[in-house]
């Protein structure tokens, strides 16, 4: 849009100035390039004092109104001078009139088929339109008359930048940068993709140069929080974010930024607020949810959290993490069918879990379904292709409701085998969980309260499982483990 912007400027300069040409950058006459192109948009040999005037006319109802208001004037103008029709053209397609800039577009490049200008136009037009090819044919037309064109290499680090191609798209940029060092589009593009390919030092001089030329830019503020962020320095990070907000009130990056370093901050309050306000800008992208599910699951605001999490897989079904924290909290609220649905449809999306099998089994035995959990069970087993596994055994006990002494020799193998230290590893925390799962099941709580204490003693648990063993274990669970010892 910027580069939108700068052509109908080019294109009013021209109608303004019309007995000299004007470069799209204001600054020289307009030359033919080495290759033959022009660097101007295309213009009339010489304009009436008439169309001055109303050239003159469009520039105060631009600068005093709206596009709109600028438009209207051209109703009651007939005009064949080549830089007003430009410069309609370029006002239609900022006003979303994409059919009639196109019209008035494509007979300017029939008549100036090698003005950069009009190739621009004509570019972004076909952009507009999502028709790649014709894009494509305007932007080498423009680079092989003008190899540093400014907007036709901008155009071209878009391009690498969608592509995850960052170290050509960082070239792209320096092209349009240096061809024209004031472009704040080519500037940020370096800044960015320096950023992307870890040049700290280079990012951070691009955004200042943004600030030198515009103190409020959101984008480049945006970025400098981020840069602060990585090296941990989270106030710095907050301050710049807000003041990106401050320039770029609805921009949901910056929200999404602001509530991860005041999480870091600890002011979990503004977190909250901050990605509440990002749901509020895009309702339909799931990852402040996601956000916030975690942040209420951080402060045990387990209701919350249930909530949001309702909402990650409404707006994106195949985040299945998500269906692995609607199940846990269904689990917790003795919602035992919506629990398995989800465990199910968290197997579906990361089949190699033996997690979410474990559970849907389990939600079954709750609900005295011992058919389904059978059915169930089964058809997961027989898609398991090492039946020595743990896995394999750990269900295999869930489907038969015997083997136990086996897998908890197993288990004690696996503990024995992953830890030197006689610390318990998240593997084996997680199968010490589903051993004492399958004992509450079957009525031992004794037992199950033995592992459930086991599971709750690890240390730094980064499995699931861990949080619904601090739920099962019981206020005088401890006691009760004593007992146990004592007799065995």
């Amino acid at each position: 849009m910027k580069i939108l912007q700068k052509s109908i400027a080019v294109a009013l300069s021209a109608a303004l100035f019309s007995g000299m040409a004007f470069a799209a950058s204001n600054t020289s006459s307009a030359k033919k390039n080495s290759a033959g192109g022009v660097r101007t948009v295309a213009r009339s040999e010489s304009a009436s004092p008439s169309d001055v005037q109303f050239a003159q006319s469009v520039s105060d109802a631009l600068e005093n109104g709206s596009i709109e208001d600028a438009l209207a004037l051209f109703d009651s103008y007939a005009t064949e001078d080549s830089s007003l029709l430009s410069l309609k053209a370029g006002l239609l397609l900022s006003s979303g009139n994409v059919k009639d800039a196109d019209s008035i577009a494509s007979k300017l490049l029939k008549e100036n088929p090698d003005d950069i200008g009009v190739l621009e136009l004509n570019m972004m037009i076909a952009k507009k339109k999502n028709d790649a090819v014709k894009k494509n044919q305007y932007l080498r037309k423009i680079i092989k008359l003008d190899p540093k064109n400014c907007e036709g290499n901008i155009e071209l680090g878009d391009e690498q930048s969608l592509r995850k191609n960052f170290p050509l798209a960082l070239k792209y940029y320096k092209t349009a940068w240096m061809s024209d060092p004031t472009n704040m589009e080519a500037m940020f593009g370096c800044g960015k993709m320096s950023y992307y390919t870890s040049k700290d030092k280079d990012a951070r001089d691009f955004f200042n140069r943004m600030l030198r030329v515009d103190p409020e830019n959101a984008q480049a503020l945006s970025y400098l929080g981020k840069l602060e962020g990585e090296n941990k320095k989270y106030k710095a990070a907050y301050d710049y974010t807000n003041r990106a907000i401050a320039s770029d009130p609805n921009n949901y990056d910056c929200y999404m930024d602001l509530g991860t370093f005041s999480r870091y901050l600890g002011k979990y309050d503004e977190a909250e607020a901050a990605w509440k306000k990002a749901t509020e800008i895009d309702p339909d992208y799931f990852l402040a949810y996601a956000y916030l599910a975690g942040l209420y699951d951080e402060m045990e605001r387990d209701d919350d959290a249930y909530e949001a999490y309702i909402m990650v897989v409404k707006k994106n079904p195949d985040y299945y993490y998500a269906y692995e924290s609607i199940g846990l909290h269904s689990w917790r609220k003795g919602d035992y069918e919506l629990s398995r649905k989800a465990f199910v449809e968290a197997a579906k999306k990361n089949p190699d879990n033996i997690s979410y099998p474990l559970m849907a089994t389990a939600c079954y035995l709750k609900q005295k379904n011992t058919v389904k959990a059978k059915e169930y069970s089964d058809s997961v087993l027989r898609k398991i292709s090492d039946k020595s596994s743990l896995d394999y055994k750990m269900l295999r006990m869930y489907h038969d409701q015997i083997g136990d002494m086996d897998v908890v020799l197993a288990v004690q193998k696996a503990r024995n085998d992953s830890s030197s230290s006689g610390s318990i590893s998240n593997k084996s925390g997680k199968y010490l969980y589903y051993l004492a799962l399958y004992y509450d099941l079957k009525g031992d709580v004794s037992l199950a309260q033995k592992y459930y204490v086991e599971v709750c003693a690890i240390q730094s648990p980064m499995f699931f499982e861990y949080r619904l063993a601090k739920w099962a274990k019981t206020a005088d669970s401890d006691d009760t483990v004593r007992e146990v010892n004592k007799a065995e």
